[in-house]
């Protein structure tokens, strides 16, 4: 059986084109890398009244509503768990993951790690990603059954499908057969604390600016030298604080 990602949200529609489109939506149709399922569930299926029953008011007042911890309960042990053929020791085979700014900052190195524990062909745990909406999600909730927390940026989102998605995205591009070519991660921004060089592509010569003669060259130690140098030129002007976390 393949490995499957379970999505708990109030609107499945959101994943639609993620599981389609690009390089990760093609892992999901099994054509490259190690075929991972993606199964989205709609979390107003397991209110008895709907959609008007997911979320209340919050105890102690304040604005907006609280997603309901029965509800979401209900969602992972009826829908999850059940719908899954999960045991009923179902934290040995699942990781629960929620979105929120509590979480562990995501950026490159967290997001190697997370891919390398999850979408290597040795793991044999799936994962379950809460959707938050509203004001947020009951804390008895997130406290019995949530196993991990991230943030994607110190901004607030109107729901976790986004952040959800960036999670998963940049995650699977790091899984084995998902890129064209498997060297290209090693290259990316933010690898070794610095930026990706500037790219050049067809025609040699755009409104006035040539591409850089020693990329046409053909000597390749001179185009490596060329492109590190400029890796640190771009990340000192762009992302100086990158190259200070390096020292």
């Amino acid at each position: 059986m393949s490995k499957r990602i379970w999505i708990l949200t109030m609107f499945p529609n959101f994943f639609d084109q993620f599981r389609e489109v690009g390089v990760v939506g093609q892992m999901f149709q099994g054509l490259r890398g190690d075929k991972i399922e993606l199964c989205t569930l709609n979390i107003s299926d397991f209110s008895p009244k709907g959609f008007k029953g997911v979320d209340s008011s919050p105890y102690g007042g304040g604005p907006g509503m609280v997603m309901r911890a029965d509800v979401l309960k209900s969602a992972i042990i009826d829908g999850v768990v059940k719908q899954g053929g999960y045991s009923e020791d179902f934290k040995d085979e699942l990781k629960v993951i929620f979105t929120a700014p509590r979480g562990i900052t995501w950026n490159n190195k967290v997001c190697r790690e997370f891919s390398n524990r999850y979408f290597s062909s040795n793991s044999n745990t799936d994962l379950v990603f809460i959707c938050g909406r509203y004001e947020g999600i009951d804390e008895r909730f997130l406290e019995k059954y949530v196993d991990e927390v991230y943030c994607i940026g110190d901004f607030v989102l109107s729901g976790g499908e986004i952040a959800v998605m960036s999670i998963l995205d940049s995650a699977l591009r790091f899984s084995e057969g998902v890129l064209g070519n498997n060297e290209s991660a090693k290259y990316d921004s933010f690898e070794q604390n610095l930026l990706e060089h500037p790219q050049y592509t067809r025609p040699s010569s755009f409104e006035g600016l040539d591409v850089p003669a020693v990329l046409m060259s053909g000597d390749h130690q001179k185009i490596q030298e060329w492109k590190n140098k400029k890796q640190v030129a771009m990340t000192q002007k762009w992302r100086p604080e990158l190259i200070d976390k390096e020292k």
